[in-house]
This record gives structure tokens, C-alpha cells and sequence, in this order.
């Protein structure tokens, strides 16, 4: 025990500075200050947020509206939960069925991830108002019902949420989504010119809630720090053109200063994010897109020439990973459910709205030529549709953020492979991770996340290695968990990374070295009608395990490996016998729910190499 206990202390002096003093030092003294009451946040005096938020439209609009949010709420845009009453209860937890006791408390002295409560993004959720926006655009087509719906819901969210009281108003970033929100719902109604008083206000103490606490955000180097700048800037820039007052355009220059710094710090050259995750890379590029809604909206100055150049890199990241037919994406990197701008009923995993919207903003021209659902985000928010097209994603190495995409366009074929290079903390340990795709199907998959909150097991298995397809020596982790968010020990590529063409396809070789010694080396080949993973493996005393995640399906085992219809994996050893069984995993496509799939698992007693072949007819 006490060699454990050490061996953790070691972990954390050796990991903590990589996080920066900088942001060791923010977290420490917004902790300090809220813990003693001293910190200005503490110090808001609640306003009263009174009358109706958004008035009937002066004309008419067309498009498809969401058909959501009538009969039944939903949860992390993939949950429904029906509608038990006139009003959504917005304290009710889904996992457990019930609802917690909304806290009277100031928001500094409620918990989040305490066992009483459970996963307070329960309760979060549907306080983004990603209802307002669905609402928004039926009562912009003249349903008058909508209209009501959206001022009765919006005054019983104050009524019990009342400004800086209880968990709703925790965490800041929550708070600069529902600001978002509620800027392009006036702008579907238009009604940004002539914004009600009652509007006006709500923006207003929320601003005033976020901005003492930016530090804290910046701290994390994550989406928080994006999306709290992209709030003070699109309600700091709407109140000053409405209000004129000096608080709101500080509001309005703190959000783009802290926007473009954010983006050169946290924007890799490749474009890749901090957070090596595809959906949080949604999540913060969704921001970004409503921040520059917004200052076209106020014609407002251009960002700077590294902003919009970091924009457009990350906007092109993004289609790179989505397949334009099916719109899905891998599932590599944590995920919490989000999706920033629903605006239109198309599943939660299709990426195209952010893509073609980003696409359009940042890069001038469509990710996707034809016309299709994905372009209802531009109707909606004002935005020209351009005559150019981007050409389609072709293989690349994303040294900076870790990724390499292997693309074959004759065979609708691609392979991305995530490698351990860490300028910021990683929050799957995921080291040479691999998804495979093939015509729009997810063939190898990632796990996700399902729950920030819920049983140790779970906790252990969706970030760990265990979860990904990759290699697990000696039943260790890739690297020791420190903390909720936070493994220790970053790994660091000893080999590679290298993405060469060959005569018929690609290879991509990477390696690593793990904290206890073992050594790991992956190529991966993309070919005609194959992908060819050769795995080499030394270092370990007892036993490495290569696993496979397999799409769901009749997984049939054979001599050689599996196989599903004309799909088949198979296995090939060297330096030692290696033991096949079909297994079963687990999977979360979304925040909240969980679902098994078949698994393959390779087990070596010695070192050697590893050879999994996928074949397709």
C-alpha cells in the first residue's frame, strides 16, 4: 500500500508541470478565494430577470423547423424522456429516475460529482437551452404555440433557477451555452436589433457570472476557455449595440481577446485540438462558428489573420474525420454528449451541420457540394451559401495532435490511428489506437465515454486501455490515473510517427515506450481490399493483449481469427503462441447509455509480433 501510495505521488510531481505553473497557479487561487468567499464571483449581487424574452416575429421565415422538444425532452440529443407536464422538471436525473433537490445554496457551495447527487450533467443538460433553438425555429414559421412555449419555459427556468443559486449556475461554460443559445434564437426570430428587456437581463447576469471566473477556464486548457470567450463576445457585443454601456463592450473585449488566444494556444498546426477528442473538437469549433455569426451579425472587425488561419485548420479537421455519406465520425477521445448548434433533426452523430457550417465560415466554400439537412444551419443563422466546393480529404499525418488519417477513396476506406503525442493532457489513454471504416461502417470503434460520474468499473474501462484497440501489458494501464481527468505518466513516441504511400496503399508506423518498461511498435497498412495492423511487443513479464473492437454482428471464430459475411480478421504470430477468443466489450456512441459489442482479444506470453489482418470482398 504504501509503495502504491508512493509510486502515485511520484506520478503526480512528474506529471503536474506538464499542466503548466501558470495554470496551477490559477486553479489554486480560484479554489483559495472560493473556499474563503473572497473571490468576486462570490461577491454578484442577483438581479431580477422579469417579463417576456422573445416577442412574435415581424415576418414570416421558411425552412425546416425541429419537430423536438414537444412531447418529450431529450438528454444529450440522444435520450428522450417524455414531457410530464406543461414544464420540464430541471432538476431531473435520468440514470436514476428522479429528480434532486433543487439547492437554495449560493452555486460556490454545491458539489458536482458527489455521490448524493450522482452526475450533476444530469442536471446541466437540459439547462443548455438547446430547447430555446428548436422552439425558436417553429415559432419563426408562425407557430404561435412554440412562441408561448418558449417565454413559459424560459420564465419557469428563472423562477427556479434563480441567478448564481444552486447547480445550473456551477459551471461557467454551461452558463456560455445557454448565452449562445439565446443569441441565435434572436437571430432565427430577428429580433437582435430590438431585443425584449427580459432578454437583455438574462444575458446580463450571465455575463456577469462568467466573466470573473475566465481565469479558471483558461486554466483548463479545454472548450471551457473557447466557449466562455465566444459568450462574452456575442453577449457583450449584442448588449453594447442595443445598451451602448461601457460594462458590456469589456464584456465584448475581454471574449475576443481571450478567443484569439485561446485558438493560437490550443489550435494545433494541423488543426487538431487540445482535448484529441472528435467530439469536444465539435464542441469548441461550434463556438467559434457562433462567435463569428455574431460579429457579422454587429458588423463587427475581423479576427486576427491567426485566428481565422487557426479556424479554418480546425474547421478542415473536422471533415477530414466525418464520412460524407453516413456523417458519423470516430468515437476516439472522451465524450459528453454535446452538440452546440441542433438546428436540425438529424442524428447526434451526424457531423456535416458543424462541418458545413465551419467550412463555410472559416474556409469560403462547402465541405459538401450537394444540397442536404446539413446546410440548414446556414438558412437558419443568415449565412451565404458559397459556389466552391473543398476537395475531398485525402491521407495525411497530424504530427501535432496525434492522428493520422489513411484514406482510400476507391474502396470508401479509411483508417485513423491515434498516437501518443501530448502537449496537453490526454483524457483516453488510448496510445496507437486504430478505427477502421469502411462505406460509411464503423468496422474497429472506439468506446467513448459514457458517464463522467458512475461505478469505478466504468470509470476504468471507457478511458482506459482496456477500452481501445491497442495493447495492454501485464493488466497494467497505460498510464496510472491520477484523477477524474487526469492520467500521470504522458506517454512519448520513441519511433515514428511516419505515414508513407506505397505502390497499393499507406503505412503508418509509430511507437512507444510505457512507464514500466514495455514497448510497443504498430504499422498499420492500408491497402486494396486489406488493412494489415503488425503489432511488435517486448518489455512485459507476463502477458500483452491486442484488442479489437468490433462493429456489432454475428462474429463467427475460426482457425485463423473471425468473421462477419465477407468481413474477416485474421491472426498471425511470431516469437511466441498467441491465445484468439471472441469476447465481449462495451461501447457508448452517446453520453449516458452503453451497449456491448463484440470483441477479439490476442494474448501473448512472450515478446513477438502480432499480425491482424482485416480483409473485405
Amino acid at each position: 500500500m504504501r509503495l502504491a501510495r508512493f509510486k502515485r505521488w511520484a506520478s503526480l510531481a512528474r506529471t503536474l508541470p506538464r499542466l503548466g505553473v501558470h495554470n496551477l497557479a490559477r486553479v489554486a487561487v480560484y479554489r483559495l478565494l472560493l473556499a474563503t468567499h473572497m473571490h468576486p464571483v462570490c461577491r454578484l449581487a442577483p438581479k431580477a430577470v422579469r417579463g417576456e424574452f422573445f416577442a412574435s416575429p415581424q415576418a414570416l421565415r421558411e425552412g425546416e423547423a425541429s419537430r423536438h422538444w414537444q412531447d418529450s425532452v431529450r438528454y444529450f440529443d440522444c435520450i428522450e424522456v417524455p414531457l410530464a407536464g406543461r414544464r420540464p422538471d430541471w432538476h431531473y436525473r435520468p440514470a436514476s429516475g428522479v429528480s434532486a433537490d433543487a439547492s437554495s445554496l449560493p452555486w460556490w457551495e454545491t458539489g458536482d460529482f458527489d455521490a448524493q447527487l450522482g452526475d450533476i450533467k444530469d442536471i446541466w443538460e437540459i439547462s443548455r437551452f438547446n430547447w430555446v433553438l428548436a422552439l425558436a425555429q417553429r415559432a419563426a414559421r408562425g407557430d404561435e404555440k412554440s412562441l408561448a412555449q418558449l417565454n413559459d419555459w424560459l420564465a419557469d427556468w428563472v423562477v427556479h433557477n434563480p441567478p448564481y443559486t444552486g447547480y445550473n449556475w456551477k459551471c461557467g461554460q454551461e452558463a456560455s451555452i445557454r448565452v449562445m443559445h439565446l443569441g441565435m434564437a434572436a437571430l432565427i426570430l430577428r429580433q437582435t436589433d430590438t431585443p425584449l428587456p427580459g432578454l437583455r437581463a438574462l444575458i446580463r447576469v450571465h455575463l456577469a457570472r462568467i466573466r470573473p471566473t475566465v481565469a479558471y477556464a483558461v486554466a483548463q486548457d479545454n472548450n471551457h476557455g473557447i466557449c466562455e470567450a465566444a459568450a462574452l463576445f456575442i453577449g457583450g457585443a449584442w448588449l453594447a449595440q442595443v445598451d451602448g454601456d461601457d460594462e458590456a463592450r469589456a464584456w465584448m473585449d475581454k471574449g475576443r481577446h481571450q478567443l484569439e488566444e485561446r485558438a493560437m494556444r490550443l489550435i494545433a498546426d494541423d488543426g487538431g485540438f487540445s482535448m484529441y477528442s472528435v467530439m469536444y473538437h465539435r464542441e469548441f469549433l461550434d463556438a467559434m462558428s457562433m462567435a463569428e455569426i455574431g460579429r457579422r451579425t454587429w458588423n463587427l472587425p475581423p479576427f486576427s489573420a491567426g485566428y481565422r488561419d487557426r479556424a479554418s485548420r480546425a474547421a478542415l479537421w473536422l471533415t477530414e474525420c466525418v464520412h460524407p455519406e453516413s456523417g458519423d465520425a470516430p468515437n476516439i477521445g472522451a465524450n459528453d454528449g454535446t452538440r452546440l448548434l441542433p438546428l436540425t433533426d438529424t442524428g447526434y452523430r451526424d457531423f456535416r451541420p458543424a462541418a458545413q457550417l465551419a467550412c463555410v465560415l472559416f474556409c469560403g466554400a462547402r465541405a459538401y457540394g450537394e444540397t442536404g439537412s446539413w446546410d440548414m444551419p446556414l438558412h437558419w443563422l443568415g449565412i451565404p451559401v458559397p459556389d466552391a466546393v473543398l476537395p475531398a480529404a485525402r491521407s495525411r499525418l497530424c504530427g501535432d495532435s496525434g492522428f493520422a488519417f489513411l484514406k482510400s477513396h476507391a474502396e470508401d476506406a479509411q483508417a485513423f490511428v491515434r498516437f501518443p503525442r501530448y502537449r496537453f493532457r490526454p483524457g483516453h489513454a488510448d496510445p496507437l489506437h486504430v478505427d477502421l471504416w469502411l462505406g460509411g461502417r464503423n468496422i474497429l470503434r472506439g468506446p467513448g465515454s459514457y458517464r463522467y460520474h458512475t461505478e469505478p468499473e466504468w470509470l476504468a474501462y471507457f478511458p482506459g486501455v482496456a477500452g481501445h484497440n491497442t495493447v495492454q501489458f501485464d493488466d497494467r494501464e497505460a498510464m496510472p490515473r491520477l484523477g477524474r481527468f487526469l492520467f500521470g505518466d504522458w506517454l512519448r513516441l520513441a519511433a515514428g510517427p511516419l505515414l508513407t504511400e506505397t505502390t497499393d496503399g499507406q503505412d503508418f508506423v509509430a511507437g512507444y515506450r510505457h512507464a514500466a518498461g514495455a514497448r510497443h511498435e504498430r504499422k498499420v497498412s492500408l491497402c486494396a481490399g486489406r488493412l494489415e495492423i503488425c503489432d511488435t511487443l517486448a518489455g512485459f513479464s507476463d502477458r500483452a493483449v491486442v484488442r479489437w473492437r468490433l462493429m456489432p454482428g454475428d462474429w463467427r471464430r475460426d482457425t485463423a481469427g473471425v468473421s462477419l459475411g465477407p468481413l474477416r480478421l485474421i491472426v498471425q504470430s511470431e516469437g511466441g503462441q498467441a491465445e484468439i477468443r471472441l469476447v465481449e466489450g462495451w461501447e457508448a456512441r452517446c453520453y449516458g447509455g452503453k451497449t456491448p459489442l463484440p470483441g477479439l482479444e490476442i494474448e501473448m506470453a512472450r515478446p513477438g509480433s502480432v499480425t491482424t489482418r482485416v480483409e473485405w470482398m
